[in-house]
């Protein structure tokens, strides 16, 4: 008796994304010279549709560009899954000395302006190299190129882009590194990002000759859940570095020992550079990244500044680092967006950018995209920050309050003792990395501190929106020689907020605690800033112990509106454990202080007349 459906007893097997990828593409794989001889593995993945010419979209990056061999086919091709559907020639290339590429490594590669012998290599001129082979040996492409990159890969756009190639005509820089001592991954106002940095480094690591990444990486066994512990007990970043890393690792090194913006830095400050940019260019960002915030800002205004005439965007969306790239980007932590906002600009803006330059379809996109948080919506400004944003300053008083209007007190100022063996932690909950959702997480557990300060304004009666840099300008003084002082800028939620569970307020609670949303204290920006480099990056300076100070400086900006009926909040605090290094509080050589170096320091804040400590915003009126 024959079988109903027999044959039939499973559905055919659904195309999976890498077997879309190689039924529409061919791959092949080039070792293409550069000008000093040096080869630089690339791996090219061309359409098998031969009915029209594609442009080519590159990516370079430290990172590897696996899978390695001409059968061995990615998952998926370029930023999003709009572009491997339009048919571009997508192009991945591990930079020089990396994984299977020649030469030699150098962190961030300080670019040559005056190259003057085929020996004057960097990125710019591999990039152009590259552009010149990938013209002449790859069939079938329309003569127009476009790169883009996230994070490292977002400096190698960048640095590609200077001086650039006839043919490249779009660049889209994401989260680009630009300048790592002033405010990027590794130093934040002078402070070294400690849990940020040493997670980071124990796996990216020097490479002696060229090979592929290892078939099973080995991740850094911390020996313990608690990261506050143990970069605690590790001691100095010297004791740290010599116990973990045994000096095999020079990059985290480098990090380390160049505590003060010397010519190591300057060198690799690329918005000094960003001149001769021929194609258009596109900067994204996230609000919430807590790695290459301020990147974005600054290469965007090094473009528009050095190169007038250069189509230049820029786009920052409520993300975290590359959030843009993945997921829906609908919330970060507790805080909610209400909108699926990285879909909508992988589709809506990336997808766009690279089509108009590269294919001549659609329009460009606005000068500045950017979401506001806390209406949740985008905004689009000739301009960033908006022309219409106006000079505001909220000013600390007396009893924890804190204003639009100036003190009048002659005398004010609130203390508190900062002891580095007791730091204020950066987060409530027991992590070793850097939680990506920190920088919107509830500080409550912050407030409750005797060693934090905490100023906040009356219920507002209407919206206020900030959009642009937030610039603490505190008088202080302080016990000890050296002191840091971080400020952190808050939404609090009012009292009867709704929570998302209807049931958290319950006594049957048998899970774990739900977030009460009344109340919530949602950090909006925080910074750092060593005190001893006030008045000099290059040059610190010891405080006079008991000597009122000047310490003023500039946090990256924020695009959010505390809503009516909601609080504005400053938090002062001098330690921010492990995601800033310990500050000695004595005016030493921070990476090789001793343990005797580490003191208890009373610091005071300053609220009067005379010595108003404040954080200036721009505002725009309502």
């Amino acid at each position: 008796m024959a079988v109903i459906g027999a044959g039939y007893s499973q559905d055919p097997p659904r195309e999976t994304k890498e077997d879309y990828v190689k039924s529409h593409y061919t791959k092949y794989e080039f070792r293409i010279p550069m000008r000093d001889g040096k080869r630089l593995f690339t791996s090219v993945y061309v359409p098998k549709d031969t009915s029209q010419a594609w442009p080519i979209l590159m990516d370079r990056t430290p990172y590897d560009v696996a899978p390695y061999g001409e059968d061995q086919y990615k998952k998926s091709l370029g930023p999003s899954d709009e572009f491997e559907k339009a048919g571009y020639i997508f192009v991945y290339q591990d930079v020089r000395g990396r994984y299977l590429s020649e030469g030699e490594f150098v962190e961030m590669h300080p670019h040559i302006d005056v190259k003057k012998s085929p020996k004057d290599v960097d990125e710019s001129s591999d990039t152009y190299d590259t552009i010149e082979f990938l013209l002449k040996h790859v069939a079938n492409n329309n003569g127009k190129v476009g790169i883009w990159g996230i994070s490292y890969p977002g400096f190698y756009t960048s640095a590609s882009i200077i001086d650039s190639h006839p043919a490249l005509k779009a660049a889209s820089p994401q989260a680009p590194m630009t300048n790592l001592f002033l405010g990027d991954d590794a130093y934040h106002g002078g402070a070294f990002m400690l849990a940020a940095n040493f997670g980071f480094y124990t796996s990216f690591k020097p490479m002696a000759e060229p090979s592929p990444p290892p078939k099973v990486p080995v991740p850094f066994d911390f020996g313990t859940p608690d990261g506050y512990k143990f970069y605690l007990q590790a001691g100095s970043l010297r004791e740290l570095e010599q116990k973990y890393l045994k000096g095999s690792n020079w990059l985290f090194t480098d990090q380390m020992t160049h505590d003060t913006y010397d010519d190591y830095w300057k060198a690799r400050d690329l918005s000094r550079h960003m001149k001769n940019i021929r194609c258009a260019v596109m900067i994204v960002g996230g609000w919430f990244d807590a790695e290459d915030l301020s990147g974005p800002f600054k290469s965007f205004h090094a473009i528009e500044q050095n190169n007038p005439g250069t189509p230049d965007s820029l786009v920052v969306g409520p993300w975290v680092h590359g959030g843009w790239a993945r997921g829906p980007g609908d919330h970060l932590g507790d805080a909610q967006f209400a909108a699926r906002t990285s879909e909508y600009f992988r589709a809506a803006m990336q997808f766009p950018f690279f089509e108009f330059y590269l294919k001549g379809k659609g329009s460009a996109i606005p000068k500045a995209w950017v979401f506001e948080t806390g209406t949740n919506v985008w905004r689009k400004y000739d301009a960033w920050p908006p022309a219409q944003a106006r000079a505001k300053t909220l000013y600390l008083h007396a009893g924890g309050r804190l204003s639009f209007e100036p003190p009048s007190e002659k005398e004010g100022q609130d203390e508190y003792v900062s002891d580095p063996a007791h730091p204020v932690p950066f987060v409530n909950y027991t992590v070793t990395a850097v939680p990506q959702r920190y920088m919107t997480d509830d500080q409550r557990f912050a407030s409750e501190r005797q060693d934090v300060l905490v100023y906040q304004t009356e219920p507002l009666e209407e919206d206020v929106t900030i959009a642009g840099p937030v610039s603490p300008k505190l008088r202080v003084a302080s016990s000890g020689s050296d002191s840091d002082f971080v400020v952190k800028l808050i939404d609090v939620y009012p009292d009867d907020y709704p929570d998302t569970d209807p049931d958290a307020g319950s006594k049957r609670l048998l899970g774990p605690p739900p977030v009460r949303m009344g109340g919530y204290q949602q950090l909006v920006r925080g910074e750092p800033m060593r005190a001893k480099f006030r008045k000099s990056w290059e040059k610190p300076e010891a405080l006079v112990p008991g000597q009122l100070a000047e310490v003023d400086f500039s946090m990256p900006d924020v695009n959010h509106t505390f809503r009516r009926g909601h609080r504005i909040m400053v938090q002062i605090q001098s330690s921010w454990f492990p995601l800033v290094d310990r500050n000695p509080q004595t005016f030493v050589d921070i990476p090789n202080a001793k343990p005797e170096d580490f003191q208890k320091a009373t610091e005071r804040v300053f609220h009067r007349k005379d010595a108003a400590s404040r954080v200036e915003v721009m505002m725009l009126a309502p």
